[in-house]
């Protein structure tokens, strides 16, 4: 008898806990901030729709056709996502209207992919002091990576001293001794460029790059800037621009027969909006680096996850270009956001957030083979590997091995 009693008592204090546990892991599990609710994820975007960098907007409208097929799918953890994109011109008094606007009226769960590194470096510390995540902002200005500082912002592609740094390794192995004549925007975005291209020069720079010309961006062209440096007579022309003036820069070359070794900033490799319009004759043979898959390239014809992407842009987005690679980037970024916010699981705070982004270790299959997406509490650079490629004929041809851009090499 004695024995029964104790065993039920037992039992009593044993449900107890179990209830108990149960409550508390019921709580556990759901944990919302402004923005996430047990239906829905509201995301905020900011996107220059308008404006001189208006050919990136395709990024923004890929997105929100993701999220459509993603919410048509059933959502993520069974919640939909509300997408809240706007536009700010490429404008940063715009983007900071924008971001206020986004955090305090639609109160968003974080802002998502906002474009540009003038935009975004307007809102860098707003953001950080609300404690919203500024989450892979598509600008690969090195600034992104700072965790330490600024815990709530988090690039995505890789930088661009990364990617200098690379030109520059590329440089000094193959045109030694060459002179360099730069090209570049006159903001953050060109002059993190310049930064690693001297960088990866060393003490060879200061000799080796013989004319820099700054444009801003609110200049109609960038012509009278290619006279300038034409009359330096460089072996080397690093053009640092972003897409409109990439297509200029590339146009102007052609009209005053001008071939130097042409480098070119990944940020404008599209064939859509940057090759096409300058003309395929004046691109031949021009340089860059590439993370994603080409979607002109031929040999991703039969690329399972390249047909899927063409299967999403012939239900999601038709209207979309296909030669662009600015709708391959936005359904890249869009399924990293889809991995984030899977690893978030039930607990959609604004820190599990941030915490589940700096603890990323996945492949994207449009991205090109060995690119990994790899992050830490202490490195917000989720992509650091990029592989050469020139243009020919109609698209860019890969070539040489996957290297990495990371400062030690």
């Amino acid at each position: 008898m004695h024995n029964r009693v104790f065993t039920n008592a037992r039992l009593t204090v044993l449900a107890t806990v179990v209830a108990a546990l149960m409550t508390t892991a019921a709580h556990a599990q759901k944990k919302y901030d402004t923005g996430a609710s047990d239906t829905e994820i509201k995301l905020g975007n900011i996107m220059p729709y308008s404006g001189p960098a208006s050919s990136y907007a395709t990024i923004g409208k890929t997105e929100a056709a993701y999220f459509n097929m993603v919410n048509e799918k059933g959502g993520i953890n069974g919640r939909k996502i509300k997408f809240i994109s706007y536009d700010d011109g490429y404008s940063p008094p715009k983007a900071v209207e924008q971001a206020r606007k986004l955090v305090e009226q639609d109160e968003v769960l974080f802002i998502a992919n906002p474009l540009g590194t003038p935009s975004n470096s307007a809102i860098h510390k707003y953001m950080n002091t609300k404690k919203v995540p500024q989450l892979f902002v598509s600008t690969g200005a090195a600034k992104w990576n700072d965790p330490k500082h600024f815990p709530w912002t988090m690039g995505w592609q890789p930088s661009y001293q990364v990617e200098a740094r690379i030109y520059a390794k590329y440089i000094l192995q193959h045109y030694p001794g060459k002179t360099i004549g730069l090209l570049y925007q006159n903001d953050d975005f060109g002059k993190d460029y310049v930064i690693g291209l001297k960088e990866g020069l060393g003490d060879k720079a200061e000799k080796m790059i013989v004319v820099e010309a700054p444009y801003e961006v609110s200049s109609p062209t960038v012509d009278s800037q290619i006279v300038q440096i034409k009359a330096a007579n460089p072996d080397i022309f690093v053009d640092i621009a972003t897409p409109k003036f990439a297509a200029q820069a590339i146009k102007k070359l052609g009209e005053i027969k001008w071939k130097p070794v042409h480098f070119l900033t990944n940020v404008s490799i599209s064939v859509g909006s940057v090759m096409k319009p300058a003309g395929y004759e004046n691109g031949q043979g021009i340089l860059s680096a590439a993370y994603m898959k080409d979607p002109k390239d031929k040999k991703w014809d039969n690329d399972p996850a390249m047909n899927e992407w063409r299967a999403f842009m012939k239900k999601y987005y038709p209207e979309g270009n296909l030669d662009d690679g600015a709708t391959v980037f936005g359904y890249g970024v869009a399924k990293g956001f889809e991995q984030v916010l899977k690893q978030c699981g039930d607990n959609l705070t604004r820190e599990n957030v941030m915490k589940q982004a700096a603890n990323l270790n996945f492949e994207i299959g449009i991205y090109l083979p060995g690119v990994h997406i790899k992050t830490g509490p202490n490195d917000f650079a989720p992509i650091e590997q990029l592989q050469m490629i020139k243009f020919e004929g109609e698209s860019w041809e890969l070539f040489g091995p996957l290297m990495s851009g990371e400062k030690s090499s």
